[in-house]
């Protein structure tokens, strides 16, 4: 598919209607499939965001939007007042494809709808384990969480979120967290005390801008939750099911969390899915009464997160991620040394550029990629994200870098 630039690119105005919460850029996306989406005008684009990780096999990808067409003619939604057939199925697919990844054994699975709702999951999962099984004292458990994170945008999650954008107006905030720098195990360590219940971090932090931690942290986290009896909980909404060459990302340094949360690219890309996912003796202190939800773990996301799980367990799409994003890397480190970009950085197919802010905003690249037929998104002032679908054809990605350099020119 060849992509055609020209003046007043997907320029069709939102309707006047709907909420400002977002400032996308000027395109209107009507069609989609693979790696390529056309805007209302037929103007063909290179996905290089693919839905911050939702979309890791692309847009419609045939297996999917089978396994979803499928579930439509049988059931769409019971609510988790009953069974249904799909839902162990999926619970014991997802166990198997993250058993090896996380401690104690065959884990627990508690499906949700959104990443947030995971992480919110997560922290009540965590607070009610040290209450129940540590004997924190009442309204005392505290998690330690990393700057520049991004785990959601719900209430609680902004509490602990040092993004001013994120947090100013939405007061007040949740009790109950420690911030500490990320990458730093020294000051993790001294956060560390007798109320902690557990560490929240992001194997790699994504809406920051990709950043790998140095390369002795995550064992040197997992060895100081052990010391202290924390739990550590690894946020692989972004950064897991293949994105990083590997299914899950603390599989690059050999650490097992006690818990993780995924979404994303659970749904395939198609509905919303998330889930916890871990230790049995943490989850199971949720009983019925103490946590639900109407959505979580519906028909229709069992039947597309079941798709995606058999697509993960061939083992072809972190291979993709692992060969393409060496590929992908080279090139940016190439672009680096050239003076075009002031660093780049990440791992697998999953980058964060920086740009000089005197030459450009990462606002004003997004706008002039998108004049050149690739779709990309800033983040944090002259940074942006590249993560394009894990099934990106390596012409097509080329393409959409030749395009990159010459944007940065």
């Amino acid at each position: 598919m060849t992509a055609v630039a020209g003046p007043g690119v997907g320029a069709t105005p939102r309707g006047s209607r709907l909420a400002g919460n977002y400032a996308p850029l000027p395109v209107t996306l009507a069609w989609a499939s693979g790696a390529w989406a056309r805007d209302v005008d037929g103007r063909a684009y290179i996905d290089m965001l693919a839905g911050y990780s939702s979309l890791n096999f692309g847009h419609r990808h045939p297996a999917l939007v089978a396994a979803a067409r499928d579930q439509l003619d049988r059931l769409t939604l019971s609510s988790r007042a009953f069974g249904h057939d799909l839902l162990e199925p999926f619970a014991d697919a997802l166990a198997h494809l993250a058993a090896p990844a996380v401690r104690g054994g065959a884990p627990l699975v508690l499906p949700m709808n959104t990443g947030a709702e995971a992480v919110e999951t997560a922290i009540k999962a965590a607070r009610k384990w040290g209450y129940d099984v540590r004997g924190i004292a009442p309204e005392q458990a505290t998690i330690i969480v990393a700057d520049g994170n991004f785990h959601g945008r719900t209430t609680t999650i902004v509490s602990f979120s040092t993004d001013a954008e994120a947090r100013d107006g939405f007061g007040p905030f949740t009790p109950g967290f420690r911030v500490v720098p990320y990458g730093d195990a020294d000051a993790l360590r001294e956060a560390i005390d007798e109320t902690t219940v557990a560490v929240l971090l992001e194997p790699i932090q994504g809406e920051q801008g990709v950043v790998v931690p140095p390369v002795d942290y995550l064992p040197a986290v997992r060895a100081l939750c052990d010391e202290a009896d924390v739990l550590f909980i690894a946020d692989e909404i972004q950064s897991g099911l293949g994105r990083t060459g590997a299914t899950f990302a603390c599989e690059l340094w050999g650490v097992q969390p006690d818990l993780m949360t995924l979404g994303k690219a659970l749904g395939g890309g198609i509905v919303p899915v998330s889930a916890l996912v871990g230790r049995e003796d943490v989850i199971e202190v949720l009983s019925p009464g103490t946590h639900g939800s109407t959505f979580g773990g519906n028909p229709m996301a069992c039947a597309v997160g079941l798709a995606v799980i058999e697509l993960l367990g061939s083992g072809e799409p972190q291979a993709r991620a692992r060969s393409l994003g060496t590929h992908m890397h080279s090139r940016l480190a190439t672009m680096t040394t050239a003076g075009l970009l002031e660093r780049s950085r990440g791992v697998g197919l999953w980058a964060g550029i920086d740009v000089d802010p005197a030459h450009l905003t990462g606002r004003e690249l997004c706008e002039r990629l998108l004049a050149r037929g690739v779709l990309a998104k800033d983040t944090h002032g002259s940074t942006i994200r590249l993560a394009p679908p894990l099934t990106i054809g390596s012409d097509d990605l080329d393409l959409a870098l030749d395009r990159l350099s010459q944007a940065l020119c």
